[in-house]
């Protein structure tokens, strides 16, 4: 059974973090031996991406199979029982189904029993997720929360392409992998979320859009594929800026060489190294997972974080900038003592 509310108020620290990714990797070559009748001339995907392969789920697998995988590897590894969990956020772009959350839908496969909801906004769900753990833990209101993450965006990868045109429509999408995260936040006396800050210009929010389920378009196959205007989503990031990371950073007496290592949402290897260099974070700092892992979408930051950490290059007492990149368009960090 789940804590009663303390009423204190503490801050919250990382306890765990954990993924899951699926065996099957399929490199781009075989991806573009998919695509048809217009096929891509051979290597240009990798070109394009520096993407090698990305990770495929079983057919009878959901994304909720895949966070919950997570969410077991985190519990097991921090030695906590399913009954110290007080609040469960699932936090993705992906879903079992509209309704309900998929939350429930983790919360039973996991055998836990607490409260739920779901966090969903594009790429930056699992920071969303964090921060609202951070604040909720903060009131005093929870004191153990797990935060997990299903992201299953093969299923909406198109294959059936007539021309160059809807190839490069269609292109983000054989960027997608799926994968599995989870964090767990726990109250802790010295708080580890040091600072956190997100910005939003959300006027651009059809440049990239998975439509189908809504109100929208609740049934026609055409739009049960994820769509990427990539000019008019480079124009958002480029007008949205990045001074809520300056901000942030300088909001707790910080810059980025204070810190071990800076996860960033990776969409592809090429754009990594646009951003990371007008955002003025040191190539060094990079925890690169894009090349072998492809675009996890929210499981991003984690897959990030996890490498950092079995790597040796991020330990107990360092600080880890985690920064957020999401359509509609949403931009924000994260700061971490582990």
């Amino acid at each position: 059974m789940a804590q009663e509310p303390t009423g204190v108020a503490v801050g919250a620290r990382v306890a765990g973090v954990e993924v899951h990714l699926p065996s099957r990797r399929v490199p781009t070559a075989e991806l573009e031996a998919w695509v048809g009748p217009f096929r891509p001339p051979p290597g240009l995907l990798h070109r394009l991406t520096g993407i090698a392969a990305r990770h495929v789920m079983d057919a009878d697998e959901q994304a909720s199979d895949l966070a919950v995988a997570a969410a077991r590897k985190v519990l097991a590894a921090t030695g906590t029982s399913p009954d110290e969990v007080d609040l469960l956020i699932f936090a993705a772009a992906s879903q079992d189904l509209v309704e309900p959350a998929t939350a429930h839908i983790v919360a039973a496969k996991l055998g836990v029993s607490c409260p739920v909801m779901d966090v969903k906004n594009a790429c930056n769900s699992v920071l969303n997720g964090i921060e609202t753990a951070d604040a909720l833990i903060a009131t005093g209101r929870y004191r153990t929360v797990l935060v997990a993450c299903g992201e299953s965006p093969s299923r909406a990868v198109r294959r059936d392409v007539a021309s160059l045109r809807e190839f490069l429509r269609a292109l983000p999408g054989y960027t997608l992998s799926d994968a599995g995260a989870a964090v767990l936040l726990t109250a802790a006396e010295t708080p580890g979320i040091l600072a956190s800050g997100f910005a939003a210009d959300s006027r651009h929010w059809a440049a990239g859009t998975l439509a189908t389920g809504g109100s929208m378009h609740p049934r026609d196959p055409e739009h049960t594929y994820f769509t990427l205007d990539a000019a008019a989503l480079k124009k958002a990031f480029l007008a949205l800026g990045t001074g809520i990371l300056d901000r942030t950073l300088a909001g707790a007496g910080l810059g980025w060489d204070d810190l071990a290592v800076v996860g960033v949402h990776q969409v592809s290897l090429p754009y990594l190294e646009v951003f990371a260099d007008r955002a003025g974070v040191p190539r060094d700092k990079l925890v690169v997972t894009v090349a072998e892992h492809g675009n996890c979408a929210a499981a991003s930051l984690p897959l990030q974080l996890a490498r950092a950490r079995e790597s040796g290059r991020a330990g107990p007492g360092d600080l880890v900038g985690l920064v957020g990149l999401a359509g509609g368009v949403s931009l924000g960090l994260i700061v971490v003592r582990l």
